[in-house]
Protein backbone atom coordinates (compact mmCIF):
# COMPACT_ATOMS: atom_id res chain seq x y z
CA UNK A 1 0.00 0.00 0.00
CA UNK A 2 1.06 3.19 -1.17
CA UNK A 3 0.41 5.33 2.47
CA UNK A 4 1.54 8.65 1.13
CA UNK A 5 -0.09 8.20 -2.06
CA UNK A 6 -4.03 7.17 -0.24
CA UNK A 7 -3.59 9.92 1.93
CA UNK A 8 -3.01 12.69 -0.58
CA UNK A 9 -6.11 11.01 -2.25
CA UNK A 10 -7.81 11.66 1.45
CA UNK A 11 -6.57 15.61 1.53
CA UNK A 12 -7.81 16.30 -2.34
CA UNK A 13 -11.38 14.84 -2.15
CA UNK A 14 -12.03 16.59 1.31
CA UNK A 15 -10.43 19.83 -0.17
CA UNK A 16 -12.48 19.00 -3.36
CA UNK A 17 -15.81 18.21 -1.74
CA UNK A 18 -16.05 15.02 -4.16
CA UNK A 19 -14.29 12.17 -5.26
CA UNK A 20 -15.04 12.98 -8.79
CA UNK A 21 -13.31 16.93 -8.16
CA UNK A 22 -10.93 14.85 -5.77
CA UNK A 23 -9.64 12.81 -8.54
CA UNK A 24 -9.81 15.76 -11.15
CA UNK A 25 -7.10 17.56 -9.31
CA UNK A 26 -4.55 14.51 -8.88
CA UNK A 27 -5.23 13.47 -12.40
CA UNK A 28 -6.41 10.07 -11.26
CA UNK A 29 -10.05 8.58 -12.23
CA UNK A 30 -12.36 8.45 -9.29
CA UNK A 31 -12.64 4.99 -9.42
CA UNK A 32 -8.32 4.50 -8.27
CA UNK A 33 -8.77 7.90 -5.63
CA UNK A 34 -12.10 5.61 -4.54
CA UNK A 35 -9.85 2.23 -3.69
CA UNK A 36 -6.85 4.82 -2.43
CA UNK A 37 -9.59 5.92 0.28
CA UNK A 38 -10.77 2.16 1.20
CA UNK A 39 -7.43 1.25 1.90
CA UNK A 40 -6.33 3.94 4.11
CA UNK A 41 -9.63 3.19 5.55
CA UNK A 42 -8.92 -0.44 5.86
CA UNK A 43 -5.36 0.64 7.14
CA UNK A 44 -7.04 3.05 10.04
CA UNK A 45 -9.75 0.62 10.41
CA UNK A 46 -11.98 3.62 10.56
CA UNK A 47 -14.44 5.23 8.65
CA UNK A 48 -13.39 8.77 7.38
CA UNK A 49 -15.75 9.33 4.92
CA UNK A 50 -19.58 8.82 5.02
CA UNK A 51 -20.35 8.14 1.09
CA UNK A 52 -23.76 7.84 -0.30
CA UNK A 53 -24.37 7.56 -4.27
CA UNK A 54 -25.52 11.47 -4.38
CA UNK A 55 -23.47 12.94 -1.36
CA UNK A 56 -20.24 12.91 0.63
CA UNK A 57 -19.14 14.10 4.26
CA UNK A 58 -16.51 13.69 6.52
CA UNK A 59 -17.10 11.84 9.76
CA UNK A 60 -15.59 12.80 13.16
CA UNK A 61 -12.65 10.58 12.94
CA UNK A 62 -12.32 11.32 9.28
CA UNK A 63 -12.38 15.40 10.59
CA UNK A 64 -10.00 14.87 13.44
CA UNK A 65 -7.76 13.02 10.66
CA UNK A 66 -7.95 15.71 7.94
CA UNK A 67 -6.53 18.22 10.61
CA UNK A 68 -3.42 15.94 11.29
CA UNK A 69 -3.13 15.68 7.87
CA UNK A 70 -4.08 18.26 5.24
CA UNK A 71 -0.89 19.88 5.89
CA UNK A 72 1.54 16.99 5.12
CA UNK A 73 2.78 17.17 1.77
CA UNK A 74 4.01 20.82 2.50
CA UNK A 75 5.92 19.64 5.51
CA UNK A 76 7.91 17.09 3.43
CA UNK A 77 8.24 19.55 0.80
CA UNK A 78 9.84 21.65 3.25
CA UNK A 79 12.20 18.91 5.45
CA UNK A 80 13.41 17.99 2.03
CA UNK A 81 14.37 21.68 1.34
CA UNK A 82 16.03 21.70 4.47
CA UNK A 83 18.54 18.99 3.39
CA UNK A 84 19.36 19.93 0.11
CA UNK A 85 21.74 21.94 -1.17
CA UNK A 86 20.63 25.81 -1.83
CA UNK A 87 21.64 25.94 -5.15
CA UNK A 88 19.43 22.49 -5.82
CA UNK A 89 17.17 22.76 -8.81
CA UNK A 90 13.81 23.64 -7.98
CA UNK A 91 11.54 20.80 -9.51
CA UNK A 92 7.55 19.70 -9.53
CA UNK A 93 4.90 22.05 -10.55
CA UNK A 94 4.18 25.34 -9.71
CA UNK A 95 0.54 26.91 -10.69
CA UNK A 96 0.40 30.70 -10.64
CA UNK A 97 -3.89 32.53 -10.68
CA UNK A 98 -3.69 35.75 -12.24
CA UNK A 99 -6.26 38.49 -13.54
CA UNK A 100 -7.00 37.92 -16.73
CA UNK A 101 -5.30 41.26 -18.05
CA UNK A 102 -2.17 41.04 -15.71
CA UNK A 103 -1.83 37.42 -16.77
CA UNK A 104 -2.00 38.03 -20.53
CA UNK A 105 -0.05 41.67 -20.55
CA UNK A 106 2.29 41.02 -17.67
CA UNK A 107 3.28 37.42 -16.57
CA UNK A 108 2.72 35.88 -20.07
CA UNK A 109 5.62 37.58 -21.40
CA UNK A 110 8.12 36.67 -18.34
CA UNK A 111 7.19 33.32 -17.04
CA UNK A 112 9.23 32.06 -20.58
CA UNK A 113 12.65 33.40 -19.05
CA UNK A 114 11.76 31.96 -15.69
CA UNK A 115 11.11 28.63 -17.23
CA UNK A 116 14.35 28.90 -18.92
CA UNK A 117 16.16 29.43 -16.13
CA UNK A 118 14.36 26.68 -13.58
CA UNK A 119 13.75 23.59 -16.38
CA UNK A 120 12.67 20.98 -14.35
CA UNK A 121 9.82 23.17 -12.84
CA UNK A 122 6.13 22.80 -15.00
CA UNK A 123 4.38 25.91 -14.81
CA UNK A 124 0.96 26.39 -15.08
CA UNK A 125 -1.11 30.34 -15.91
CA UNK A 126 -4.41 30.33 -14.42
CA UNK A 127 -6.18 33.36 -15.77
CA UNK A 128 -9.15 34.38 -14.75
CA UNK A 129 -11.53 37.36 -13.48
CA UNK A 130 -13.48 35.53 -10.08
CA UNK A 131 -12.06 34.43 -6.73
CA UNK A 132 -9.55 31.59 -6.98
CA UNK A 133 -9.65 28.83 -4.52
CA UNK A 134 -5.41 28.23 -3.27
CA UNK A 135 -5.99 24.31 -1.73
CA UNK A 136 -9.30 23.30 -3.45
CA UNK A 137 -7.44 24.28 -7.09
CA UNK A 138 -4.20 23.35 -6.32
CA UNK A 139 -2.57 27.15 -6.92
CA UNK A 140 0.90 27.68 -5.25
CA UNK A 141 0.62 31.52 -5.74
CA UNK A 142 -1.78 34.13 -7.16
CA UNK A 143 -1.32 38.00 -7.96
CA UNK A 144 -4.00 39.79 -7.38
CA UNK A 145 -5.51 43.52 -6.48
CA UNK A 146 -6.26 45.02 -3.67
CA UNK A 147 -10.18 44.67 -3.53
CA UNK A 148 -9.42 40.76 -4.73
CA UNK A 149 -7.47 40.22 -1.21
CA UNK A 150 -9.04 37.81 1.03
CA UNK A 151 -8.85 37.36 5.12
CA UNK A 152 -6.56 34.36 5.70
CA UNK A 153 -3.92 35.12 2.70
CA UNK A 154 -0.53 36.48 2.94
CA UNK A 155 -0.15 38.75 0.55
CA UNK A 156 2.91 40.94 -0.37
CA UNK A 157 2.80 44.25 -2.22
CA UNK A 158 5.06 43.90 -5.30
CA UNK A 159 3.79 46.51 -7.81
CA UNK A 160 2.40 50.12 -7.88
CA UNK A 161 1.26 50.34 -11.85
CA UNK A 162 -0.51 53.74 -12.52
CA UNK A 163 -3.83 53.34 -14.22
CA UNK A 164 -4.28 56.00 -17.25
CA UNK A 165 -7.84 57.30 -18.12
CA UNK A 166 -8.01 57.44 -22.02
CA UNK A 167 -9.95 57.85 -24.82
CA UNK A 168 -10.04 57.68 -29.09
CA UNK A 169 -8.89 60.70 -31.05
CA UNK A 170 -12.25 59.82 -32.84
CA UNK A 171 -14.54 59.36 -29.50
CA UNK A 172 -13.12 63.01 -28.38
CA UNK A 173 -13.70 65.05 -31.74
CA UNK A 174 -17.35 63.83 -31.38
CA UNK A 175 -17.74 64.20 -27.62
CA UNK A 176 -15.17 67.06 -26.57
CA UNK A 177 -12.17 66.70 -24.02
CA UNK A 178 -13.21 66.11 -20.55
CA UNK A 179 -11.10 68.84 -18.29
CA UNK A 180 -11.16 67.07 -14.68
CA UNK A 181 -12.72 63.44 -13.54
CA UNK A 182 -15.65 65.47 -12.17
CA UNK A 183 -17.26 65.91 -16.38
CA UNK A 184 -17.00 62.17 -16.77
CA UNK A 185 -20.19 62.50 -15.86
CA UNK A 186 -21.14 63.88 -19.11
CA UNK A 187 -18.96 61.42 -21.32
CA UNK A 188 -19.78 57.65 -21.87
CA UNK A 189 -17.26 55.60 -19.78
CA UNK A 190 -16.49 51.70 -20.09
CA UNK A 191 -16.30 50.27 -16.89
CA UNK A 192 -15.33 46.87 -15.82
CA UNK A 193 -17.91 44.88 -13.71
CA UNK A 194 -16.18 41.69 -11.55
CA UNK A 195 -17.75 38.69 -12.55
CA UNK A 196 -17.99 37.58 -9.14
CA UNK A 197 -19.98 39.79 -7.01
CA UNK A 198 -20.70 42.01 -9.78
CA UNK A 199 -19.32 45.09 -8.49
CA UNK A 200 -17.98 48.27 -10.44
CA UNK A 201 -14.37 48.40 -10.32
CA UNK A 202 -14.40 52.09 -8.85
CA UNK A 203 -12.73 54.96 -10.58
CA UNK A 204 -10.42 56.16 -8.18
CA UNK A 205 -8.74 59.87 -8.22
CA UNK A 206 -6.79 61.46 -5.41
CA UNK A 207 -6.74 65.73 -5.70
CA UNK A 208 -4.35 67.47 -2.82
CA UNK A 209 -4.44 64.31 -0.50
CA UNK A 210 -8.70 63.78 -0.46
CA UNK A 211 -9.24 60.72 -2.44
CA UNK A 212 -12.74 60.75 -4.23
CA UNK A 213 -14.29 58.15 -7.03
CA UNK A 214 -15.73 59.33 -10.24
CA UNK A 215 -19.58 59.21 -10.98
CA UNK A 216 -21.03 58.13 -14.15
CA UNK A 217 -24.28 58.34 -16.12
CA UNK A 218 -23.59 56.59 -19.15
CA UNK A 219 -21.62 53.37 -19.27
CA UNK A 220 -20.64 50.04 -21.52
CA UNK A 221 -19.65 47.14 -19.27
CA UNK A 222 -18.30 44.47 -19.35
CA UNK A 223 -16.16 42.18 -17.19
CA UNK A 224 -13.08 41.58 -19.71
CA UNK A 225 -10.69 44.32 -20.04
CA UNK A 226 -9.46 43.74 -23.48
CA UNK A 227 -13.11 44.02 -24.43
CA UNK A 228 -13.02 47.31 -22.93
CA UNK A 229 -9.82 48.38 -24.69
CA UNK A 230 -11.20 47.38 -28.26
CA UNK A 231 -14.55 49.19 -27.11
CA UNK A 232 -11.95 52.32 -26.79
CA UNK A 233 -10.23 52.32 -29.70
CA UNK A 234 -13.62 52.16 -31.17
CA UNK A 235 -14.60 55.43 -30.72
CA UNK A 236 -16.73 53.61 -27.71
CA UNK A 237 -15.97 55.86 -24.65
CA UNK A 238 -13.47 57.00 -22.15
CA UNK A 239 -11.88 53.77 -20.59
CA UNK A 240 -9.49 53.86 -17.62
CA UNK A 241 -7.05 50.92 -18.08
CA UNK A 242 -3.94 49.11 -16.47
CA UNK A 243 -0.59 51.39 -18.02
CA UNK A 244 0.22 47.87 -19.59
CA UNK A 245 -2.76 47.49 -21.20
CA UNK A 246 -2.99 51.48 -22.82
CA UNK A 247 0.75 51.99 -23.11
CA UNK A 248 1.05 50.74 -26.78
CA UNK A 249 -2.50 52.22 -27.94
CA UNK A 250 -1.07 55.15 -26.34
CA UNK A 251 2.28 55.39 -28.72
CA UNK A 252 0.63 54.08 -31.47
CA UNK A 253 -2.35 56.87 -31.35
CA UNK A 254 -5.20 55.20 -31.06
CA UNK A 255 -5.46 56.31 -27.84
CA UNK A 256 -5.27 59.55 -26.02
CA UNK A 257 -4.65 59.90 -21.99
CA UNK A 258 -6.31 62.56 -20.26
CA UNK A 259 -6.05 64.51 -17.17
CA UNK A 260 -2.14 64.73 -17.73
CA UNK A 261 -0.37 67.18 -15.17
CA UNK A 262 0.56 70.12 -16.19
CA UNK A 263 1.77 73.30 -14.31
CA UNK A 264 -1.78 75.69 -15.17
CA UNK A 265 -4.30 72.84 -14.03
CA UNK A 266 -5.66 74.42 -11.05
CA UNK A 267 -7.44 71.52 -10.06
CA UNK A 268 -5.64 68.47 -11.10
CA UNK A 269 -6.31 65.32 -9.87
CA UNK A 270 -3.94 62.26 -10.25
CA UNK A 271 -5.59 58.63 -11.08
CA UNK A 272 -5.38 56.37 -8.21
CA UNK A 273 -3.04 53.20 -9.27
CA UNK A 274 -3.58 49.69 -9.07
CA UNK A 275 -1.62 48.07 -6.06
CA UNK A 276 -0.32 44.21 -6.94
CA UNK A 277 -0.08 41.43 -4.61
CA UNK A 278 1.53 38.49 -4.69
CA UNK A 279 -0.86 36.00 -2.67
CA UNK A 280 -0.28 32.41 -0.32
CA UNK A 281 -2.38 30.22 1.20
CA UNK A 282 -0.53 30.80 4.13
CA UNK A 283 3.06 30.29 5.85
CA UNK A 284 3.39 26.93 4.54
CA UNK A 285 2.85 28.00 1.08
CA UNK A 286 5.97 30.03 0.52
CA UNK A 287 8.15 27.43 -1.08
CA UNK A 288 11.29 27.48 -2.01
CA UNK A 289 10.03 27.42 -5.89
CA UNK A 290 7.20 29.99 -4.79
CA UNK A 291 10.06 32.13 -3.61
CA UNK A 292 12.08 32.12 -6.82
CA UNK A 293 9.26 33.40 -8.52
CA UNK A 294 8.12 35.89 -6.48
CA UNK A 295 12.02 37.12 -6.08
CA UNK A 296 12.24 36.84 -10.33
CA UNK A 297 8.62 38.74 -10.57
CA UNK A 298 9.81 41.71 -7.77
CA UNK A 299 13.18 42.22 -9.96
CA UNK A 300 11.60 42.44 -12.86
CA UNK A 301 8.63 44.50 -11.87
CA UNK A 302 10.81 46.73 -10.30
CA UNK A 303 12.11 48.09 -13.40
CA UNK A 304 8.70 48.56 -14.97
CA UNK A 305 6.82 50.36 -11.61
CA UNK A 306 9.22 50.60 -8.51
CA UNK A 307 7.18 49.54 -5.57
CA UNK A 308 5.98 52.00 -3.04
CA UNK A 309 4.43 51.34 0.42
CA UNK A 310 0.74 50.48 -0.45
Amino acid sequence: MNLLGSIKSFIKVVEAGSIAGGARSLGLSAAAVSQNIARLEAHLQVRLLARTTRSMALTPSGSLYYDKVKHIERDLEQAQQAVTTPDCEPKGRLCIASSSAFGRHVLAPLIPAFSARYPQLSIELVTNDRRVNHVQEGVDVSLRIQPQLEDGLLARHIARVPFICCASPGYLAAAGWPQSPEQLKEHRCLVFRYPVDGRFLRWGFVREGLRFDAEFDKVLISDDIDVLTQMAVQDGGIARLAEFVARPLLERGQLVALFEYSQSARAYAQTEPMDVYLCVADRFAMTAKVRLFMDYLQGRLAHLWPCEQA
